[in-house]
């Protein structure tokens, strides 16, 4: 008999509380629950409808292996037999660098520290990374920089109503992440302001007291353009800057090159409204920076996340109560995902891989001998485009690259040239699709596991039902794949038994969870880490006291505007930016399986300004072509005054003609390795004619 529940959301970083309930009909049901405070009972589309990806009919419920071309019911022996033959194959024919593991940031921390584990002792690839990189991977390389440690929000959610002033830098946080728009309204309520930075007016910019709609690619140049006013009006916190920081005399330096009227012609953001987001700012007492996707997803990803933090150095606006820069985490896991080992430069605890101190702690854990780990490997998207040269086989655990990765055309191509490609998820997506195993693997409800939300808490997911009979856990999959392949011990199926066993792992590191049990999990209301030992209380708020560099002071960054890696021209004379919608989530492969949430977004759109359609002739709801130098994307025209007239925005959840990610750049910060997801250069074109932009028509405001 089925009895309530308490959970969390199989979907975005929010990790919102739920109750999974018996039904009627004898399966299960999601209800509100209402004493957990991060949303406090609310629950968005998704996650109401959550429970709908766990019928039969809608996930895998058996192994499939191709035969003759096609994908064919087959027994787990046979499955698993065929993946431990086609690594061990290529690793004996390749070398073990041949064999790549790539995961994705829905997995538990459990799961998240077993596939780090198994593509490094088992495997001994250095060839693993993870989805999570498309995620916040600048907002982490630019928080490591300046703060000496990364965790999405350095404060809980509770401190957003109660400072003077948020600024939210490409975030449309009423669309993906709904149930937060409630701190966004209480900020309000209590006399505080809202900046929102965008370049379209979305449902969040709605809300704003104040909306910029930069040029895609230029919030960079904004931050800068903003701390150059903070310098020349005499609001920089000098004490403090004294005090606590570094850099700041080489930084200064830099943003004095970015006065206002030159910041004005890059961004298309007008001088009066810069002073006005600064005097918004600098007023109150307390302000914060959130930023998301939009600032991040760029070449310069990592640069214009230091330009933001300068923000908040410079005004004493960080390491202090009420006040900082923060990242919105995007997927449910993603900050977990990274801490204990998909990344492919890092150990568990947050532990540098090139660290020999690192190194002989996490080997010891797993009684293995240092110098046998692999070094760093390639990044997400370079690890992607090696496959069928350098990679001649992969791994994938809960990821659909083929919607969600840059020039999806070219890395479907580059999956297809595999000699072998083995698929663990819980539904059959387009990934899978293409590979010669795929194993059924249990989801949220049907397993017990931890994940880290965007706030460092760190929250425990219960099971509520027996997965079908055909169903596994990833954690059996890598035990029967490490026996399989010579390691028959150190890899339980049991997810506490693996937790455990990651506390060790993680001790003394930046992520320490050494603390943190499944008993005070089950008692509290999740733990923040770092939390050193099971007596200490956890760590909400960070740097109050000293940043986590070696001298506790924090880091300016010295970084000036330079251009997107594509810029409009001629042939190309639009921009294009990305995002999401609120009723799908991600690759889609989970949502796009929901009625009811495909009956609010059905499928993909262009959305672009009346100038523009009226340029290309096209009507509301008329087929559009969108056109870069990688491919091509069709979707209907939805035509709207809340975008700028020279951009075009696409949702990236579909496959098929729709593909947003067929346009987009695989360009890389330098540091960070992110794709520059928001921001490509495409020309647009009533589908069919062939009648786009002409050459010289590029696009003014």
């Amino acid at each position: 008999m089925l009895t309530v529940t308490p959970t969390h959301c199989p979907y975005c970083s929010l990790q919102c509380g739920m109750n999974l309930v018996p039904t009627a009909s004898g399966v299960v049901g999601v209800e509100e629950r209402a004493g957990f405070p991060v949303n406090r009972g609310a629950l968005c589309g998704k996650g109401r409808t959550a429970a709908a990806v766990l019928a039969p009919g809608v996930r895998l419920t058996g192994p499939l292996v191709r035969r003759g071309g096609a994908l064919e019911p087959a027994s787990w022996d046979e499955a698993l037999r065929l993946v431990a033959e086609g690594l061990s194959r290529t690793r004996s024919a390749h070398g073990p660098d041949a064999c790549g593991v790539f995961g994705g940031g829905g997995l538990t921390n459990e799961k998240a520290y077993g596939l780090g584990k198994f593509a490094r002792v088992v495997l001994g690839t250095s060839q693993i990374d993870y989805n999570g990189r498309f995620c916040m991977s600048s907002a982490a390389a630019g928080q490591l920089a300046a703060f000496g440690l990364d965790r999405g929000l350095p404060f809980p959610l509770e401190d957003i109503p109660r400072t003077g002033c948020v600024v939210l830098v490409g975030s449309n946080m009423a669309e993906t992440m709904p149930p937060a728009v409630r701190y966004l309204n209480e900020l309000r309520e209590n006399g505080g302001t809202l900046v929102v930075i965008d370049p379209r007016r979305t449902r969040t910019a709605e809300l704003a007291d104040l909306h910029l709609a930069p040029r895609p690619g230029t919030d960079l140049a904004l931050a800068l353009g903003m701390l150059h006013l903070v310098v020349t009006e005499g609001r920089v916190d000098e004490e403090f800057v004294r005090a606590r920081t570094r850099g700041w005399e080489d930084a200064r330096a830099a943003v004095m090159a970015h006065w206002p009227e030159y910041v004005e012609r890059v961004t298309g953001v007008a001088v009066p409204q810069l002073r006005e987001a600064v005097r918004m700012f600098c007023e109150p007492e307390s302000a914060m920076v959130l930023t998301a996707r939009g600032p991040e997803q760029q070449s310069k990803g990592t640069d214009t996340v230091g330009a933001w933090i300068n923000l908040c150095l410079a005004t004493g606006r960080a390491g202090r109560p009420l006040s900082g820069y923060g990242c919105l985490t995007g997927q449910g896991n993603g900050q977990g995902g990274r801490e204990h080992g998909q990344k492919s430069d890092q150990l568990p605890g947050y532990r540098k891989l090139t660290d020999p101190a690192a190194r002989a702690h996490v080997a010891g854990v797993w009684g293995v001998d240092p110098d046998s780990l692999p070094g760093p490997g390639r990044s997400a998207y370079e690890l992607l485009d090696a496959l069928g040269r350098d990679v001649r086989a992969l791994l994938v655990m809960g990821s659909n690259p083929v919607v969600s990765a840059p020039r999806a055309a070219h890395v479907e191509e580059r999956l297809r040239s595999l000699d072998f490609l083995a698929v663990a998820d819980v539904v059959l997506s387009e990934t899978a699709a293409l590979a010669d195993v795929v194993l059924p693997v249990t989801q949220w409800a049907e397993e017990t596991g931890t994940v880290t939300s965007l706030e460092g808490r760190v929250l425990l997911r219960r099971r509520a039902v027996a997965p079908p009979e055909g169903v596994r856990s990833d954690l059996e999959v890598l035990r029967e794949l490490a026996g399989r392949l010579g390691v028959e011990k150190g890899f339980p199926a049991d997810p506490e038994e693996v937790f455990e066993e990651l506390r060790r792992a993680s001790e003394g590191g930046a992520a320490d969870y050494a603390g943190i049990s499944y008993r005070r999990l089950v008692e509290e209301d999740g733990v923040f880490w770092p939390c050193p030992e099971e007596e200490h209380p956890g760590t909400p708020r960070l740097f109050l006291e000293r940043f986590a560099t070696e001298d506790g002071q924090a880091r300016f960054a010295a970084v000036s505007h330079r251009a997107a890696a594509e810029e409009p021209d001629a042939e190309f004379p639009v921009h294009l930016t990305t995002g999401r919608v609120v009723s799908q989530y991600q690759s889609g492969a989970q949502t796009r399986r929901v009625a009811e949430l495909n009956a609010a977004a059905p499928g993909p759109f262009v959305e672009l300004h009346p100038r523009l359609a009226a340029r290309i002739g096209v009507a509301e709801g008329e087929p559009v072509a969108v056109v870069s130098r990688r491919g091509r994307a069709e979707a209907p025209a939805r035509i709207t005054a809340g975008i700028r007239p020279d951009t075009v925005f696409m949702p990236f959840h579909w496959p098929g003609a729709g593909r947003a990610n067929n346009l987009t750049t695989p360009a890389l910060d330098p540091t960070s390795r992110m794709p520059e997801f928001k921001v490509c250069a495409v020309r647009v074109e009533a589908a069919g004619t062939g009648s786009g932009d002409r050459p010289g028509d590029v696009v003014q405001v």
